[in-house]
């Protein structure tokens, strides 16, 4: 095992790393502000990949279906709080979970209505369709460095939103004390929906663009939201910070993990879920 094999398995670890930030930040940034658990979440990256199968098939470019699946999955989300979250806020989060849960079932439901139980693919675009060759026998695919750009550049831009914009600030305010907030004369319930809506259009976003890497199957999100639940704790719930980092760690040791540990790689991510934990109950960067 050489250093040009372990520099490819880096690069997989940070790119799903990045992919899983994606994920997680919308889905703590939900949990920080709502303070709703949002089991669902994983159904809007499901949804958000099989819009963009659709649209490409329809549109035959994959540049017209990944806006197609977020408008969509965003405009979903936004329904979702208007409709049935916005009646949780003052409930315990039992009823949350029991409430999400269904909606798993329902979306996933709706799918299969709607596309039925086969599984599909969506092509690579062509100009990214290659491989940058590393050695003689190893090649690293132009289209998982874009992704990974892609996020990467997503997060730049995510963070940005929320340190240095007004929109931000009411989102760190709404984080902290929702009454203070609305007392001020901000509209708590539209910055609420707004945000759910963001963080299922990353979501979608997320299904949207891994599908041509991956096949595009019903339930394929159900796995996707145990893994970004294990982000969230371990970057700590409320924080985007945290969610990078955790993203990062969960997708270098999951991808090593495969590599070097094969029988132990899924153990081995709950592993540093318990590290980090038993270091930091409270998680990397969320207050005690």
């Amino acid at each position: 095992m050489d250093a040009s094999f372990l520099l490819v398995q880096m690069f997989n670890g940070i790119q799903y790393g990045l992919l899983l930030f994606l994920i997680a930040s919308g889905l703590t940034l939900i949990f920080g502000i709502m303070g709703i658990i949002n089991l669902a979440h994983g159904a809007f990256y499901m949804m958000g990949a099989y819009v963009a199968w659709w649209a490409a098939a329809w549109s035959g470019s994959l540049l017209v279906a990944v806006p197609v699946a977020i408008a969509a999955v965003a405009a979903l989300g936004y329904l979702i709080e208007r409709l049935l979250l916005v009646h949780l806020y003052e409930r315990n989060h039992l009823d949350q979970v029991l409430l999400t849960y269904g909606l798993i079932l329902v979306l996933n439901e709706l799918q299969r209505i709607a596309w039925g139980n086969d599984v599909h693919g969506v092509a690579v675009p062509a100009a990214v369709d290659a491989s940058i060759p590393l050695t003689d026998t190893l090649s690293f695919p132009a289209y998982r460095i874009l992704l990974a750009v892609l996020c990467a550049a997503l997060a730049a831009a995510l963070f940005l939103v929320i340190q240095k914009t007004r929109f931000g600030m009411w989102i760190r305010a709404g984080a902290s004390n929702r009454e203070m907030v609305a007392a001020l004369g901000i509209d708590i319930k539209m910055l609420c929906a707004v945000v759910f809506a963001a963080g299922a259009a990353m979501s979608g976003f997320a299904g949207a663009i891994v599908a041509p890497l991956s096949s595009v199957y019903p339930g394929m999100g159900d796995q996707v939201i145990v893994i970004s639940f294990v982000v969230v704790v371990i970057g700590g719930i409320g924080s985007v910070k945290g969610a990078l980092l955790g993203a990062l760690l969960i997708g270098l040791a999951d991808t090593f993990g495969r590599v070097l540990l094969p029988d132990f790689a899924s153990l081995l991510v709950y592993a540093v879920m318990a590290g980090v934990l038993l270091w930091r109950p409270q998680g990397l960067f969320a207050r005690a």
